[in-house]
């Protein structure tokens, strides 16, 4: 069996603590690699070459950086089909959607090739008398991320790229159920020509993140996962005197207005909320349809479509999704759908007891649809992460939007109306970090920042565009004046602009 160890220095590195995870193929139910879960002492001995290779990289002039990246860039293409499978069989979503996780990935990278201009000071000509002040962006040194199994290709992408284009040495914990593309983006930076140790791979679970919090050497930790970790990371890194970025669950909502596109709404719906078996953290989870004639004329278009939804090995190109990661995930979700019963919503899809033939030991689950779910029900609180979508019904915009308002996530929202004055009073009004207007899934472009509000996100910058930028550098500001006509004598006044 294949066994998965570190990258440190530019080398694999086999684990040494004797702790190792299962990796799972989800579509099978078939353990298809163990790998190594690193000690404390594992961890400190990567941040230690991190530490000594940074120096170096960071005076590498910033051209010279992007080169690295552009070249990282071009062999991930030439690498994507192979990167494409591995990440569906060890994480479960389709080929195509694989894909799509490697590109907005990529995207980031290409933002950050920019990184010359990005890092540009600012400059202050005869700011007083013969003084000049200007500014400049500094890498922090050793930085890390902490990132999640749903996009074990995109989200170590946004935390590298921008970080190491910045001067910095870049600790990386991905996930230990689906490793192996971030190891082997990690060999493509090396053959990109990054030095060893600016990107090192430390597998690992509790232990390795902790190890992380409160290395003395880590000056900034970013982090993708639930709200409570992302919360316990926030507290216990910025204790440590860390910069942190912690995002964290959602609950996304979209609102339907009745004079909505009613086709463009159900289609937005079964993309945004079942893609990807439900496992992101930007799905649609909850639709609301705003009045009666709304709600029935959606549901009339929705139920079918979800009742026909297609579930197939993550091979299947024609598949909408395929199966969750773990078998834990697929019965966690399943115990959402049994407590929406009980709480009393009404169950239109079930798609629990869904079996694909041939593959009865895989980790699948079919399509779940409840009516009527109210806000004080679990599952209109709690972040299911699974296929399964809640319609609340509102009886009026003010209600639509008073939803996602006061709800403890924030991270994404949507509306779907014709109705340009509603859609800016939406937009302008929710307290909720992006926004979609007739976009179900609104993930901002590279060159925008992402993140979200509440319970959402830990932390005052976001994720990628201008905010990565500053999350993974420190500004220092330079005020000269030359020996050339200044008087004598000691001045004993704070100086001013006069």
């Amino acid at each position: 069996m294949r066994e998965i160890g570190h990258f440190i220095g530019g080398k694999h590195v086999p684990g040494t603590s004797g702790r190792y995870a299962d990796v799972w193929q989800p579509m099978t139910g078939e353990v298809i690699a163990r790998v190594a879960l690193a000690s404390k002492d594992e961890l400190r001995a990567a941040v230690e070459n991190a530490k000594a290779a940074q120096p170096a990289w960071a005076a590498t002039n910033p051209q010279r950086r992007a080169r690295v990246l552009m070249k990282f860039l071009e062999l991930v293409h030439r690498d994507y089909d192979a990167l494409a499978e591995l990440l569906a069989r060890e994480h479960g979503k389709t080929i195509p959607d694989a894909r799509g996780d490697i590109q907005r990935g990529l995207e980031v990278v290409e933002f950050a090739v920019g990184i010359p201009h990005l890092m540009k000071g600012d400059y202050s000509d005869g700011a007083g008398p013969g003084i000049d002040i200007y500014s400049m962006r500094q890498a922090l040194g050793v930085v890390a991320g902490i990132t999640p199994f749903n996009f074990p290709a995109m989200i170590p992408m946004w935390k590298f790229g921008p970080a190491i284009a910045c001067g910095n040495a870049f600790i990386l914990k991905p996930s230990e159920r689906d490793p192996g593309v971030p190891m082997h983006l990690a060999e493509l930076m090396l053959e990109a020509g990054l030095p060893p140790g600016i990107l090192n791979v430390v597998n690992g679970d509790k232990e390795a993140v902790d190890g992380i919090l409160d290395d003395p050497d880590i000056q900034a930790v970013g982090f993708v996962g639930s709200s409570s970790i992302a919360q316990y990371i926030y507290a216990r890194g910025a204790a440590n005197g860390k910069r942190i970025q912690g995002f964290g669950g959602a609950k996304n909502h979209m609102i339907i207005m009745p004079d909505a596109d009613m086709d463009q709404a159900v289609d937005a719906l079964i993309g945004a909320g079942y893609g990807s078996a439900g496992e992101r953290c930007m799905a649609i989870s909850v639709a609301v349809p705003v009045g009666q004639d709304a709600a029935e004329r959606l549901l009339e278009k929705l139920v079918p479509r979800v009742e026909s939804l297609k579930i197939g090995p993550s091979t299947d190109n024609s598949a909408d999704f395929g199966p969750l990661v773990t078998r834990e995930a697929v019965e966690r979700v399943k115990g959402y759908v049994d407590i929406g019963l009980k709480e009393g919503a009404k169950l239109l899809v079930d798609g629990r007891n869904f079996k694909l033939q041939g593959y009865e030991n895989g980790f699948y689950m079919g399509g779940c649809l409840f009516d009527h779910v109210t806000a004080d029900m679990r599952i209109y609180k709690e972040e299911i992460f699974g296929p399964v979508l809640s319609v609340v019904r509102a009886p009026d915009y003010k209600e639509a939007l008073r939803l996602p308002t006061e709800h403890e996530y924030g991270n994404g929202v949507a509306i779907f109306t014709r109705d340009g004055d509603a859609a800016r009073d939406f937009a302008s009004k929710v307290n909720v970090g992006m926004v979609g207007i007739n976009v179900p899934i609104p993930v901002p472009l590279a060159y925008h920042t992402f993140g979200g509000w509440k319970r959402s996100g830990f932390g005052d910058l976001n994720q990628h565009g201008p905010d990565g930028v500053r999350f993974y550098t420190k500004t220092k500001t330079v005020t000269s004046r030359w020996p050339s006509g200044v008087k004598d004598g000691a001045e004993f006044v704070i100086p001013t602009m006069n």
